[in-house]
């Protein structure tokens, strides 16, 4: 899946005034200044955003996309903001309101400075950042032409439409001439850019152009973008190709591995090593740290085919995660055992610190040493609140063993503190997801209700559990006896 994919607008600044430009693969402008240190800044306002937190986030690989919080900042009263982060690397990150993101290339040492358009934040009876996402659109003031955001901007523009008018013509009549045509053009417009990540940018999306054109075979793409060639790690468009040249290389692609019996040796003493041995009679993977990635992104595909036992798999990637004597290979191999494990029986519950009732903050944590029975509901669900309803005969019975928390994803907290109000004997804990809408995608909530059980040391026990009206209470006799 790509990262970017949202639909931006920016000003470029010119003497005499703006002129307003539609970016449709959803990159920004920015105006832009270069700090001494490696500090990464972003200054600007939101209107309509007042009070509401914005979180920096960004893929710590591009492989799993597993994100990590970089930094967080309130808009203040007067709607604006800054956002500070340290980065030694360029990469792509998510500016997010609630669950509304917009995308942006961050560049180490350099300021940017943007507006986000308003719009109604608030516009919701409950919250699901599944359904509910909306592009941020920003303005921001351009004053260099070289800018990375601008360039990838103005290329993809141009690409995109390339690929649009051309497509039959590239995929169907393998027009390779058209592909020699485009490229020329490109060189005359982006020669002069010698930013080194746009570079590798315009020559992987070149590569993935020559891949749908059958421009070259597919052992001559791998000896002109991989072999011998640095693995760039955090650059959006290698990792694209990268993701669709190996998808299922191992047992597919490979004319040299593709008839491996994986099963064996997933089964013996010392997997990892052996794998690695194996690929290794693929001229394509001679480069050992490209060989390791590969067999990570082909074991990442292995754990969803039910030919493979998933406990082996893992086996693998955890050997990367904790040997592996390339950094980047061990960040992706440790967010692949996260993002493979996710919500499984034994893995930490995912943590979270929200407001009660009475506006008092509790985590997770603070529930430690009692099991918990976790619901997601909402006042406008009819479904949970019958199945609330069930949730007091349990909580009388198991209180003393188990602590019930409820949280709500009204977008209101009165309207949630309204409603517990009237139900007297709801006197179990409430908590009010706010603008803390992380903790539904922590949980894939993707409907309501939501019924999670956590064990008393903070692992997750069910996932999801049954709901009141249809077996939860075994499930908690159940936990609490083991």
């Amino acid at each position: 899946m790509r990262y970017l994919g949202l639909t931006l607008l920016f000003c470029f600044f010119i003497n005499s005034g703006f002129s307003q430009v539609t970016v449709k693969e959803g990159i920004l402008p920015v105006n832009v200044s270069q700090n001494n240190d490696s500090t990464t800044v972003i200054n600007g306002t939101a209107p309509g955003a007042v009070g509401k937190m914005l979180v920096l986030t960004a893929p710590s690989d591009l492989i799993t996309f597993w994100e990590n919080q970089l930094a967080s900042a309130k808009v203040g009263p007067d709607g604006k903001f800054s956002i500070s982060v340290k980065s030694d690397r360029t990469k792509v990150a998510v500016l997010a309101i609630n669950f509304h993101k917009a995308e942006i290339f961050l560049e180490p040492g350099k300021t940017y400075r943007v507006i986000i358009d308003s719009i109604n934040y608030d516009d919701v009876q409950e919250i699901n950042p599944f359904i509910q996402s909306q592009s941020l659109k920003l303005q921001i003031l351009f004053e260099d032409p070289h800018d990375l955001n601008y360039v990838i901007g103005d290329f993809n523009g141009l690409y995109n439409a390339f690929l649009l008018e051309n497509f039959n013509a590239l995929y169907r009549d393998r027009n390779k001439t058209k592909v020699d045509t485009f490229r020329v053009q490109m060189d005359a417009r982006f020669g002069v850019v010698t930013n080194p990540y746009f570079k590798a940018y315009l020559k992987y999306k070149f590569a993935a152009l020559e891949q749908l054109t059958k421009y070259y075979n597919t052992a001559e793409l791998a000896r002109r973008y991989f072999t011998d060639k640095p693995v760039l790690y955090l650059n959006l468009e290698y990792m694209d190709f990268f993701n669709s040249y190996f998808t299922k290389y191992l047992n597919v692609s490979s004319k040299i591995l593709h008839l491996t019996d994986y099963k064996i040796i997933l089964k013996g003493a010392n997997p990892y090593a052996a794998l690695m041995k194996t690929l290794a009679a693929d001229s394509l993977l001679a480069n050992e740290q490209l060989r390791e990635l590969v067999l990570l992104k082909g074991m990442m595909e292995f754990y969803s085919n039910p030919d493979y036992k998933q406990e082996e798999v893992l086996s693998v990637i955890r050997a990367v995660s904790s040997g592996s004597v390339y950094p980047d290979n061990k960040v992706v191999a440790e967010n692949m055992v996260r993002l493979l494990t996710k919500l499984k029986p034994g893995t930490r519950a995912p943590e979270f610190t929200l407001p009660d009732r009475n506006k008092k903050q509790v985590s997770l944590k603070d529930i430690e040493g009692k099991a918990v029975v976790l619901s997601f509901w909402t006042t406008y669900c009819q479904g949970c609140l019958s199945e609330m309803d069930l949730i007091k005969p349990m909580y009388d019975k198991y209180k003393d063993k188990v602590a019930f928390v409820s949280i709500s994803a009204d977008a209101d907290f009165n309207k949630m503190n309204y409603f517990i109000s009237m139900k007297k004997d709801f006197v179990w804990t409430f908590l009010h997801i706010g603008d803390q809408s992380g903790v539904l995608s922590d949980y894939e909530v993707r409907s309501y209700p939501l019924f999670v059980l956590i064990d008393k040391t903070g692992k997750i026990y069910k996932y999801p559990a049954e709901q009141p009206g249809n077996g939860l209470e075994a499930a908690i006799e159940k936990m609490i006896q083991e």
